[in-house]
């Protein structure tokens, strides 16, 4: 199946840049593209992307404010968000706006086509990098006593979560474990329960919260 996808970037060479890289994967087309977040309302509307790449500064409505109007209109569609490490505040806003995924600029092909096929099949997108200073800016921002849940998990549950604090991949838990990808992904779904967390960002804020990491 082929991921429709549309590009949000005020800079026209990073829209132009992207498009490229993306479109050389024959699973990809490139079905739009915009330059602020109102028009990158617009364009979803017309175009019906099943994911968006997603800046998060730009002029008028950032991606926060974007990433919002988008889910209100479209709330089927998966945004995965491009952003650079100063940048921790506007990425924590983003995951509560419901963001499904962040990468950074400076991911290569491979990382920007693998992103697309993940996030568009379900999976939360989450390099390690962002994932640390996003999870670190968020705790500490939201100070206060855990939220219950964690002592719910089993020993193979917590070791899978501790994998998602460092950002691994369902794939790449099961690799890690020696275990099949079902597995993994019926851990992911016990864990996220059990927290309860609505993604798998939140269970690794609650990870950081709860000091298991």
């Amino acid at each position: 199946m082929t991921v429709r996808v549309m590009i949000v970037d005020d800079h026209a060479s990073m829209r132009a840049g992207l498009s490229m890289v993306l479109s050389s994967d024959p699973g990809i087309e490139v079905v739009g593209e915009a330059g602020d977040g109102a028009e990158a309302v617009r364009v979803a509307l017309a175009r019906r992307p099943d994911l968006v790449f997603m800046d998060v500064e730009m002029p008028g409505w950032n991606g926060v404010r974007t990433t919002t109007e988008l889910l209100r209109v479209l709330p089927e569609v998966r945004i995965l968000v491009l952003t650079m490490f100063d940048l921790d505040e506007y990425v924590a806003g983003a995951m509560q706006a419901g963001a499904h995924g962040f990468l950074l600029k400076t991911a290569d092909a491979r990382e920007l086509i693998a992103a697309v096929h993940a996030c568009a099949a379900g999976e939360a997108v989450l390099t390690p990098g962002v994932l640390t200073r996003v999870a670190a800016h968020f705790v500490s921002s939201h100070a206060g006593a855990p939220r219950p849940g964690l002592d719910r998990l089993t020993e193979r549950e917590r070791e899978v979560l501790a994998l998602m604090c460092q950002g691994l991949s369902n794939s790449e838990i099961a690799g890690r474990l020696v275990v099949e990808l079902a597995t993994v992904k019926s851990h992911v779904a016990h864990i996220l329960q059990k927290l309860p967390a609505r993604d798998r960002l939140q269970a690794v804020v609650h990870a950081y919260r709860s000091g298991l990491v």
